[in-house]
């Protein structure tokens, strides 16, 4: 028999010393025999003394972002399975057993918590930001082709081979929207699951600012757009000018065809001059996407490099062997 695979619940948060304990005690019940691991970023309240109380390893990270805290997170622990969830306790850590299930029976890399209201209770989501959350899924469906519902999910349960080949440069709130393009350049397999998104408790207050976190990760979506599909990026990009170009040599081909003269000339070398550009726009996006297709196949290597879930025995071919099986392990100090 293999032996069976090890869970982390990585917690990323600040100033949460009021929900971060029953975040612990929920995760520790949920997934028994897992490591509980807070990254404590940048706290002025006792989040980390309340968290080490509950039992949980303590980690960490001086500098302000919660893209930090994920990729300190990532790079401090090792595991097979990692569940990855906020500490402000909105999130339903009933549902994390049922997520990683479906990540090992499925051979997945990813399952994705999508936050739904409760049955009988309204939408504990803000306003503000549930129509960001909408924009911004629209936004990266339409530009990545990734069918995510709730791609600002920070819920997620992810394979080892997932979390160890994520090259993350965020630092804030953009951190999600990363983890989704990673998913994307690597066609990696992933599902959804429903979880109901739960009131956040008294005292704790919610970080996200609807506009200024809404706008940077709108930025970061447009900017990852571009590294990862330039061509068609920088041909969008030049396409006003294509387009621009075409009416201007219109009106004075036009003007030629009529008289059998040439008397345009500023339109025509402004036509010629927009040609020009969006020339040098698509010919730029089509270098960088012969770039960015080197990049993405080192990334697939190092992804492919990861031992897989499926790990064949050398003395018997049964099913006993060759299944992934989640069993509680011994919980780890």
């Amino acid at each position: 028999m293999g032996r069976p695979p090890t869970l982390a619940v990585v917690i990323p948060c600040h100033n949460e010393e009021v929900p971060i304990s029953t975040v612990v005690s929920h995760a520790r019940h949920a997934l028994p025999g897992s490591l509980v691991v807070v990254c404590d970023n940048a706290s002025s309240d006792r989040t980390s003394d309340v968290a080490a109380a509950a039992g949980a390893v303590v980690v960490q990270e001086p500098r302000r972002g919660k893209g930090y805290a994920v990729r300190r997170l990532f790079s401090a622990v090792e595991a097979d399975i990692y569940v990855l969830v906020d500490g402000d306790g909105t999130y339903d850590l009933d549902a994390a057993r049922i997520m990683v299930d479906r990540l090992v029976q499925e051979r997945l890399d990813m399952v994705v918590g999508v936050r739904v209201a409760r049955p009988g209770r309204g939408d504990e989501m803000r306003r503000g930001h549930r129509f960001g959350n909408w924009f911004l899924s629209w936004t990266f469906q339409t530009l990545f082709r990734l069918q995510i519902s709730d791609t600002l999910s920070g819920y997620r349960v992810m394979s080892r081979r997932f979390v160890k080949t994520f090259p993350s440069a965020s630092i804030g709130f953009e951190v999600e929207t990363d983890i989704n393009v990673h998913a994307s350049v690597l066609g990696s397999p992933l599902a959804e699951h429903p979880s109901p998104y739960l009131q956040r408790g008294f005292g704790s207050v919610s970080k996200l600012n609807t506009l200024r976190d809404g706008w940077r990760i709108l930025r970061r979506n447009l900017r990852l757009f571009r590294d990862a599909r330039p061509a068609l990026a920088f041909f969008l990009l030049g396409l006003p000018w294509l387009i621009g170009s075409a009416g201007l040599m219109a009106y004075v081909f036009d003007y030629y065809f009529s008289t059998g003269l040439v008397l345009n000339f500023p339109s025509l070398i402004a036509g010629v001059g927009c040609f020009l550009v969006f020339l040098n726009l698509w010919i730029s996006g089509l270098v960088l996407a012969r770039i960015s297709r080197n990049r993405d196949e080192a990334v697939r290597l190092a992804y492919l490099s990861q031992p897989g879930q499926l790990r064949a025995s050398a003395a018997t071919d049964t099913r006993d062997d060759l299944d992934w099986v989640v069993t509680p392990s011994t919980p780890r100090e």
